[in-house]
């Protein structure tokens, strides 16, 4: 048997900002997955979560909490979540001896919420350096709550979050929209959703932002963080539904790819079998437009049809 070091393990680190459904994505996607056969296991690395919904493989609260941090140094929960992340970056090798026996199962890290974490803090991506070094092939899995679309001043300020993290977290990177079936509960959407998805020309959310009294002053500051932004050309966004299981499926494939995993026969026979029951012939339609159409009213502009008004 080949050890720890040398077997290649495959997972998902789950980071973004409070809120945004981590748990619950992690919840999901291990049913999700052991339907399909594969043996998942969760470990929870967020000190604040003292009391998951799921059976923890590994649970950050046998090293560290985040009560008893803010307790013994005075600390607030934010600076106490730092402190606890540098503990952690402190005791690695309590965390690779409790993934030992875990090597031969498909692994989600619960990362906690707090945004600097995956902006500019180096303890979790020192973390998640030293589980790749162990042949632990991780993609990172940002989720981002898909209200925001609704308000383009808070859009723009996910869009920069968002590369902010995916270039210092360096992992393979997947951005899901998340809750997406409660997209327009704050309000509706200026475009359709695939605008949001694949972050298409900003010049027209520039045009919407203008119309705010409040955002028309910072016009110059907009115009440049929507320039550095498509200078990049590195941001886009899958939606989800953790209760749709065409969406849950679309996370899972392009999560294979990002991270190498490779399934065999027996589980693709399990996902021919679980995807049917639901979905039929329409199995490979396009998820964006049919997500589109389950959860967003259709009076929404398309980016041809903005220019064509303006």
């Amino acid at each position: 048997m080949a050890s720890s070091g040398s077997r290649i393990t495959f997972g998902q680190v789950v980071i973004g900002p409070p809120g945004s459904g981590k748990t619950t994505y992690c919840l999901a996607m291990r049913e999700f997955l052991s339907r399909l056969g594969r043996k998942v296991s969760v470990i929870n690395l967020d000190p604040a979560n003292e009391s998951p919904p799921y059976s923890c493989a590994v649970d950050i609260s046998e090293l560290v909490t985040l009560s008893d941090v803010m307790e013994s140094m005075s600390l607030g929960p934010n600076g106490g979540l730092l402190y606890c992340m540098d503990y952690l970056e402190s005791n690695l090798d309590w965390l690779h001896n409790q993934l030992v026996p875990l090597r031969s199962d498909y692994l989600l890290f619960d990362c906690p919420g707090q945004v600097e974490l995956y902006t500019h803090h180096g303890a979790l991506k020192s973390v998640f350096e030293s589980l790749t070094k162990k042949n632990i092939r991780l993609a990172a899995v940002h989720l981002v709550d898909s209200h925001y679309c609704s308000d383009p001043g808070k859009f723009v300020s996910v869009l920069c979050t968002t590369l902010c993290t995916m270039l210092h977290v360096e992992l393979p990177h997947i951005n899901i929209l998340s809750k997406v079936d409660l997209i327009e509960q704050y309000g509706r959407l200026a475009f359709n959703l695939d605008y949001y998805t694949e972050v298409m020309d900003l010049s027209y959310l520039l045009d919407h932002l203008a119309n705010d009294p409040f955002l028309a002053k910072y016009k110059k500051l907009n115009e440049e963080l929507v320039s550095l932004i498509e200078s990049y050309g590195l941001v886009s966004f899958l939606p989800l539904n953790v209760q749709d299981k065409e969406s849950m499926h679309d996370v899972m494939k392009t999560v294979d790819k990002a991270n190498g995993y490779c399934f065999g026969n027996e589980e693709e026979r399990n996902l021919q079998a679980l995807m049917s029951i639901s979905f039929g012939d329409t199995f490979h339609m396009d998820r964006v437009l049919a997500t589109q159409e389950k959860y967003i009213k259709g009076d929404a502009k398309t980016v041809e049809e903005e220019l064509r008004d303006s």
